[in-house]
């Protein structure tokens, strides 16, 4: 349990452990009066609630006892009570917009974090001041560079560096304190909701910024399936709580005492001859929470792909050591092209603090509806119960989320329309592969049929066994027609395989794979995998014997359908545009051999059009 926790440090908990370094600064640069005792007391009031309540009560107490199958995080949920309870659009469409601002955050996240720590040169002397984009740019390009080569040979040194930055935080913290002890009082949350209530307008602008120190809470929940949910608790409450609440209050401390809150203030809690260490050691953390971000989207896309909301794409595998070592070539570029571009484009910390975080807030607060439905159809809670705390979780969230909207203008539009843009083609491709999948089902043939006109065709049959895969659940594959259509011969042994991509992460062996015999030497076979699976066909053929299969898998050949997809002549299909879009992502999707992991030797490919 202390090694997993250790671990956890360095994966789950860089985003919201890096947040000190420009959270409270934003607090109270958005704020009146930035010196005053009442504001300074106000804001690390609203901190220090604003983590208890929405990543002890809301993620870790309650989210982390919503799992499916051990797997946690917007895109489990949405699967658990949008498909595997019982099929419901709304849901699933909640779900994936979640999803889809999850990669709008995690452009802007290694951006301001890097930017962040590097800002604190400036402390050291303003000389570095020219330098702090080009060195950030230069970080931030060789953090992506390196990210097809994994992270499995560093990967052991993020636990221990993040337990020596929350060490360091805490330590700084607890210095700070000293300085101003009274800032306890902040504990008491009158004091927030009086600044709150006071301030009007600016009251609200601030809340915006508050929420900034919780901008990693959904990576808690997210992050269940790697290390289960104790570890991830016990490393919260044994370390990094303590070293937020110590560290933050510390800051407010040291303003209290006098500091000026021009520059930053976390960096004033560092003694001057360890300034450049502890900048480095702030850099190095800020690249292990973009490393977990960037990680965190790669996996997240791995389960739209299994889930059959986005195109087939690449997914290398970096390591044997864990299943979530992967690399998404695709998704790596353009996170790429997009941080450097918001780095450059914003220039200062300052500047993408307000375009932070109306992301973050959003995906929270489809969360917490979903949370709702969790309470009464899981734990079978009543309305009244579900809806009081549910109710809760989404009367702060929609605070926050309020506040947020209001950085649009100054930069919330670029995470919105990241989402906008992610969610469309999630949208475009799930229509696309449905109406492919009708096509296909118009034109069947039962199996009975089928095999009458092969014998009465006289067709000849050779040697060996064809494997069709299809997306059918009866009849006759689509691809065995066309096979004997054009090279009239057909295989002595017939095995077609369907393959399912569930709404659970994993699939025992027992439920993974089912035959039945429809005909003589005809085998019709389903198979079930997890959408945290990588489906390999052929060691799932070679378990079938097992199941009381027959046919020889010592001379297989693997028959796949090539559809070109084009538009409908009736006008009855798809909008051309939405067919146009979904044409051009078929064409540059993963071949489907790869997907399934097939020998490329004994591979054959049958294509045709299929009009949509």
């Amino acid at each position: 349990m202390p090694a997993l926790a250790l671990t956890a440090l360095g994966i789950v908990f860089g985003d919201i452990g890096t947040s000190p370094l420009y959270t409270f600064k934003t607090v109270l640069g958005t704020a009146d009066m930035p010196s005053d005792p009442a504001t300074v007391l106000g804001a690390l009031s609203l901190v220090l609630w604003t983590l208890f309540l929405i990543t002890t009560v809301k993620y870790v107490s309650f989210a982390m006892r919503v799992d499916n199958d051990g797997e946690g995080g917007i895109l489990a949920l949405m699967a658990l009570l949008g498909v595997k309870k019982q099929h419901r659009p709304t849901i699933v469409a909640v779900g994936l917009f979640g999803a889809a601002l999850i990669y709008g955050d995690g452009a802007i996240t290694p951006a301001i974090s890097v930017l962040s720590a590097l800002e604190g040169l400036n402390m050291a002397t303003p000389a570095f001041q020219p330098y702090v984009v080009p060195a950030a740019v230069a970080i931030l390009l060789a953090l992506f560079a390196i990210q097809s080569r994994g992270t499995s040979a560093i990967g052991h040194f993020f636990g221990p560096i993040m337990l020596l930055w929350f060490a360091a935080m805490a330590i700084m913290g607890v210095w700070g304190i000293v300085q101003h002890p009274h800032v306890f009082a902040a504990i008491n949350p009158v004091y927030g909701l009086t600044y709150l209530v006071s301030h009007g307008a600016t009251g609200f602008l601030v809340l915006g910024a508050v929420f900034l120190c919780v901008t990693g809470a959904e990576a808690l929940y997210a992050d269940m399936g790697h290390f289960g949910s104790r570890p991830i608790k016990l490393a919260w409450f044994a370390i990094v709580f303590p070293s937020l609440i110590l560290n933050y209050a510390g800051q407010a401390a040291l303003v209290l005492e006098g500091a000026p809150t021009g520059d930053n203030i976390f960096f004033r809690l560092c003694p001057q001859p360890l300034l450049i260490p502890l900048i480095a050691l702030a850099t190095i953390a800020t690249i292990i929470a973009s490393q977990s971000i960037i990680t965190g989207a790669f996996s997240m896309t791995r389960q739209a792909i299994q889930l059959g909301w986005l195109p087939r794409l690449y997914v290398k595998q970096t390591s044997s050591e864990g299943y979530g070592q992967i690399y998404v070539g695709v998704v790596n570029w353009l996170l790429m092209i997009v941080t450097v571009g918001l780095t450059i484009g914003f220039g200062k910390s300052d500047n993408l603090a307000a375009a932070y975080g109306i992301a973050v807030s959003a995906t929270m607060l489809m969360t917490s509806a979903l949370l709702f439905i969790a309470m009464r159809e899981i734990w079978g809670w009543s309305v009244p119960a579900a809806g009081a705390v549910a109710g809760c979780f989404l009367i702060v969230d929609s605070a926050f989320f309020l506040a947020n909207l209001t950085k649009i203008a100054e930069g919330g539009y670029v995470p919105l329309l990241l989402a906008l843009a992610v969610y469309g083609v999630m949208w475009i491709w799930h229509r696309g592969a449905a109406a492919v999948s009708r096509r296909m089902h118009e034109q069947l043939m039962p199996v009975n049929e089928f095999m009458s006109r092969v014998k009465a065709a006289n067709v000849p049959r050779v040697p060996g066994t064809a494997v069709f895969l299809t997306r059918t659940e009866t009849g006759a594959p689509p691809v065995m027609l066309w096979h004997v259509k054009h090279n009239r011969a057909l295989h002595e042994h017939l095995f077609v395989l369907r393959v399912e991509i569930r709404s659970v992460p994993w699939t025992t062996f027992g439920n993974r794979l089912t035959i039945e015999e429809v005909a003589p030497n005809f085998w019709r076979a389903e198979a079930r995998f997890g959408f945290m699976e990588r489906p390999h066909i052929p060691d799932l053929l070679a378990a079938s014997k097992s199941l009381g299969c027959t046919v020889d898998l010592s001379d297989v050949t693997y028959y796949v359908g090539h559809e070109t997809v084009i538009g409908r002549e009736d006008k009855m299909g798809l909008p051309a545009w939405q067919a146009k879009l979904f044409v051009a992502m078929e064409r540059n999707a993963v071949h489907v051999s790869d997907f399934f992991s097939l020998p490329s030797d004994q591979v054959v490919e049958i294509g045709r059009q299929v009009a949509i």
